[in-house]
């Protein structure tokens, strides 16, 4: 069930998602009306076209954005290209996704479809508790948190903000069920209160925002921010008790931060602007820091950085200029220095700031709501160059990423065992890699995904194994033929001895299960010798070559 609403293009996108597969509300004319028709229809996914009419869109958004948060739903807006410098604005008003017009039809439907699952995951809110804030401004979630920080703007005040993420919750729901996942994360932001209460003489609000994710905002800059973060890691780095039963977590942290006005600089104008732009600056430092190979905190750049909205607005016409590209990354037996096969990484040839890398280019698909056509996009790329290539490569095998969204599509097995088939790539030669995170949502789904795609045929991987609180289980329960070692664990692997046990620790135990393992990231002659020795089959990185194209593909293998 969907709710759509547009003032100047009918009935379009109620046509289209109707033909997607959706039950379609529409609006009568008038906010009052918009208002009452969503609270009244059973659609938690409300679409806004502001097409040509961005200042009614505006205030449809903002007058239906309570009534959407109160479901736990998603709000999109269609925006026309001319309009993108509302895109802030609109995001103030209370929407939670968008999407630039035109578009075609497919990306229309994916877009909603990817709204729709935000609202099937959203957690209803338990009240939040609060340090600071007074009694008349306590509101919920990122709203609470943009009311303080605006505050303390319009004030001169120093600000910083501390985006928690917390990981490993899918294991806590899998055996204790939902309720003690809410438990567990209302116990992470009380210590989150106790630690703004300990560590810093300073105003702080302590917000949960969304699912596993809270926001710690203080006035605290600098040093007192960094001891602030060492003691939050070292907070919920402790067991959590759960039933009876003892929870590790996993967390993330996204910082940004606003200076003071110094000397006789005016305050910003408009503080709310300052505080929804510092929020999602923290929000990207955030997404940087889950996309990272290792990296638990990542900093916020300066406001002057390339916005990743910008990024997001450009993605949409990177496909159809041909920016996305494929590089193939050598994998090496070690055992005859031969390269057996390739994993194929995506990058995004920008017309403006040249080569970005996949994380820069998920991260703006994620912003676009554009990652399942951009998965899409890259599968489709890949098995056709591939089965394009000449024969010195075509014995070559491929591995391909699989994204979260990916794992969690109804019907994607089918989807892309059809997909592989059409292209005429053998299924035999295709591994399919999966990270971690990848994973961590239903690690029951995953499993009956990979088993089918293993049953047809293909091979799986999972990737940057041995680096997450998770690995034993997936071990455990899915159906692999590979594990990958982290580069994190092969850097490690040149240590001290304790390091060294830990590494050959995790390859023993693969192989034991019967797996291959492939080592990532190998740069030095001395981490391929003891990883040898430890049992590693094949290995990947700069020692050999970084990401390459075909020419250089074929000139390697060549000296190989």
């Amino acid at each position: 069930m969907l709710f759509a609403c547009a003032f100047r293009h009918g009935d379009e996108i109620a046509e289209i998602a109707t033909a997607g597969g959706w039950n379609v509300t529409t609006a009568a004319a008038g906010i009052g009306a918009i208002v009452s028709g969503y609270a009244s229809s059973r659609a938690r996914v409300a679409i806004v076209d502001a097409r040509d009419a961005i200042a009614d869109a505006l205030a449809a958004t903002r007058a239906l954005a309570p009534g959407v948060a109160e479901k736990g739903g998603a709000l999109l807006v269609l925006l026309a290209e001319a309009d993108v410098a509302s895109i802030a604005a609109i995001y103030d008003a209370g929407a939670t996704h968008f999407l630039t017009m035109p578009a075609e039809d497919e990306v229309i439907v994916q877009s909603v479809r990817f709204a729709e699952r935000h609202a099937a995951r959203a957690v209803r809110k338990p009240a939040d508790r609060r340090l600071g804030i007074p009694a008349e401004r306590m509101d919920r979630g990122a709203d609470a948190a943009r009311g303080w920080i605006a505050h303390r703007i319009s004030a001169a005040r120093p600000v910083s903000l501390v985006l928690v993420s917390l990981s490993r919750l899918d294991i806590v729901n899998a055996a204790h069920g939902r309720s003690a996942v809410d438990a567990l994360i209302e116990e992470a932001v009380a210590r989150a209160e106790a630690v703004a209460r300990g560590t810093i003489e300073a105003p702080a609000c302590v917000a949960r925002t969304g699912g596993g994710e809270f926001v710690v905002a203080v006035e605290a800059m600098d040093a007192d921010l960094a001891g602030l973060i060492a003691a939050l890691d070292a907070a919920l780095a402790r067991p959590f008790a759960v039933a009876s039963a003892l929870a590790v977590l996993g967390c993330r942290f996204g910082v940004a931060s606003h200076p003071a006005a110094t000397g006789r600089a005016e305050p910003m104008r408009d503080p709310e602007d300052g505080a929804a732009s510092l929020l999602r600056r923290a929000s990207d430092a955030l997404a940087d820091a889950k996309a990272s190979d290792g990296a638990v905190l990542q900093v916020a750049s300066a406001p002057n950085g390339v916005p990743l909205d910008t990024l997001a607005i450009d993605l949409h016409h990177a496909i159809e200029l041909n920016e996305i590209d494929i590089r193939f990354q050598p994998q090496v037996e070690i055992a005859s220095g031969r390269i057996v096969g390739v994993e194929a990484l995506a990058r995004w040839d920008h017309r403006k700031l040249g080569p970005l890398g996949a994380d820069a280019l998920f991260a703006a698909a994620d912003r676009a709501d554009l990652g399942i056509a951009l998965s899409d996009h890259i599968q489709r790329l890949v098995l056709a160059r591939a089965v394009a290539w000449p024969e010195a490569l075509s014995a070559l095998r491929v591995s391909l990423n699989l994204t979260a969204a990916d794992i969690t599509r109804p019907g994607f097995a089918a989807l892309f065992l059809a997909r592989v088939d059409a292209s005429g790539f053998p299924r035999g030669r295709l591994t399919v890699e999966i990270t971690e995170t990848g994973l961590i949502e239903d690690l029951a789904i995953a499993s009956v995904l990979l088993a089918e795609l293993r049953g047809a045929g293909c091979r799986v991987a999972i990737d940057d194994f041995g680096t997450g609180y998770s690995s034993l289980a997936y071990l455990k329960d899915l159906p692999l033929d590979y594990v990958k070692i982290d580069k994190a664990l092969v850097r490690d692997i040149g240590g001290s001895q304790r390091d060294r046990v830990v590494v050959a620790g995790a390859i023993t135990m693969a192989r034991s299960l019967g797996l291959s393992v492939i080592a990532e990231g190998v740069e030095t002659p001395d981490q391929l010798e003891l990883l040898a020795a430890c049992g590693t089959r094949l290995y990947q990185g700069f020692l050999l070559s970084e990401p390459v194209g075909e020419a250089a593909l074929l000139e390697l293998m060549a000296r190989t």
